[in-house]
């Protein structure tokens, strides 16, 4: 039976030489797939955040989805938003992102997007994320983001977004994380390996997909998010969400 153009087979046979992981067309092509089988809970995290927004963006609200790929927060966010005037800024710095992003929004049905006759608009922006300037924000999204950023720069990115968020405004910082205790980094090690074999990856493609994925995705442990956030200001936050290394927090300014 033939493949579906859009399922993962990116690292299913053996390679010469594992570069490391870029989101490039051939991950754009495929990212949808890619997301779901190997991020446990995302879908669940994306329709919360719609969740969140209908509850707590209101008139005239302006929201963020940095690092938003193919743009399922923000369409999460627009499909959620019931208040009018309110507009949300989508950026990630790959054009073959955006690009499949535009597309992916483009085909969304409009219906979807309409809760009180007023569609929230997206504007798709090219950019590294710590260049863009955050404006009076209700909501901003780094849905599994922040690993990608150097160390030494997470600390300057959150506090752009804390001192630019509304009083009361709310950050989701979504994480790969790692563990102290070197028993439970093994177990959910294995664990998250299991789920991504039973969501039909092969051992060949886990394992090519880690070291891809070593020198670019770079956890910390939950207490370092949560010393980080309440050090730049984030004095008010929760644990909203974890499956094995993979957890949601949620910060209110």
């Amino acid at each position: 039976m033939a493949m579906q153009p859009d399922r993962d087979r990116l690292y299913a046979q053996p390679l010469e030489q594992v570069t490391d992981f870029v989101f490039d067309a051939k991950v754009a092509e495929v990212f949808p797939d890619m997301i779901n089988r190997s991020v446990p809970g995302y879908a669940t995290i994306v329709r919360m955040i719609g969740l969140l927004a209908a509850s707590h963006v209101g008139e005239g609200g302006r929201c963020y989805d940095l690092g938003c790929s193919l743009g399922a927060s923000a369409l999460a966010m627009a499909r959620g938003i019931e208040a009018p005037g309110c507009r949300i800024v989508a950026v990630d710095n790959s054009p073959a992102m955006l690009a499949r992003a535009r597309t992916e929004l483009n085909k969304a049905d409009p219906s979807t997007r309409l809760r009180t006759g007023l569609a929230t608009p997206i504007d798709l922006v090219c950019a590294d994320i710590r260049d863009v300037r955050i404006r009076r924000a209700s909501l901003v999204v780094l849905n599994f983001t922040l690993q990608f950023i150097p160390p030494a720069g997470r600390a300057a990115l959150l506090q752009e977004i804390h001192d630019n968020l509304l009083p009361g405004g709310i950050l989701v910082l979504s994480e790969k994380i790692a563990f102290e205790d070197a028993g439970f980094q093994t177990l959910f090690a294995e664990m998250h390996h299991q789920f991504k074999k039973d969501q039909g990856y092969s051992d060949l493609e886990v394992s090519q997909k880690r070291q891809a994925l070593e020198r670019v995705l770079l956890p910390e442990t939950l207490a370092c998010h949560r010393e980080r956030l309440e050090r730049v200001g984030f004095q008010r936050q929760a644990l909203w969400f974890q499956c094995f290394n993979f957890m949601s927090l949620l910060a209110v300014r």
